[in-house]
C-alpha cells in the first residue's frame, strides 16, 4: 500500500521508511509505527514517521496486516 496517504498508516502499522540521510540511495528501514508525524492528509514523499525503534522517516510502504 501506498505510504502518501495519511489514512493508510496507524499506529502499530508495519511500514518500510526512507531515513533522511538513505534518501539518496533509497535504502529502506523496517519497523512499526509509533508515532505519525506528518499532520496534513497526504504528502508527495510519503507521510513522516516515528518508529518504535525511534527512528524517524518517510512511509515508502505499508506491509499488508
Amino acid at each position: 500500500m501506498d505510504g502518501k496517504l495519511r489514512k493508510n498508516i496507524h499506529i502499530g502499522s508495519e511500514v518500510e521508511i526512507v531515513l533522511k540521510q538513505d534518501q539518496r540511495t533509497g535504502k529502506l528501514t523496517d519497523g512499526i509505527v509509533k508515532r505519525i508525524l506528518t499532520n496534513s492528509p497526504n504528502h508527495p514523499h510519503g507521510i513522516k514517521v516515528q518508529l518504535e525503534s525511534g527512528k524517524v522517516g518517510r512511509v515508502k510502504s505499508i506491509k499488508p496486516q
